[in-house]
């Protein structure tokens, strides 16, 4: 599992999961994602939702986002996150690394379904 950073859209963390195993993984519904100590984990974007479950083959990589803070500034709430717990799969979870200097994060954060390509999961 890897966290990255993108520069566009602005405020966006993009989630990336490779099915290392020999067998074909289903990636249902979306990650719930723990910055820090957070109490909570955001919600879904409900339009990203997929037609179809998300299939990974061995060696194929799918995709997520999540909208750190409001592009304009109208989140509340904010702090810098230096941690990241991703829940995903069937009790699946995993810490990938966020820049040493962590990510900011507001009550506007949301996340992504799981998707087959990055584009689709930056569209959000």
């Amino acid at each position: 599992m890897a966290a990255t950073v993108v520069a566009r859209p602005l405020n966006h963390l993009l989630l990336t999961v490779t099915n290392t195993g020999s067998k074909n993984c289903d990636l249902t519904g979306f990650p719930a994602v723990r910055f820090g100590a957070a109490q909570s984990v955001p919600p879904a974007f409900e339009d990203s939702k997929p037609q179809a479950v998300v299939t990974l083959a061995p060696g194929e990589s799918g995709y997520a986002s999540v909208l750190l803070a409001a592009a304009d500034g109208s989140g509340s709430h904010g702090y810098t996150a230096k941690s990241l717990e991703v829940f995903y799969g069937e009790g699946a979870s995993a810490r990938p690394s966020l820049p040493a200097k962590g990510v900011y994060v507001d009550d506007s954060i949301g996340v992504s379904y799981w998707q087959s390509t990055m584009a689709d999961a930056l569209a959000w």
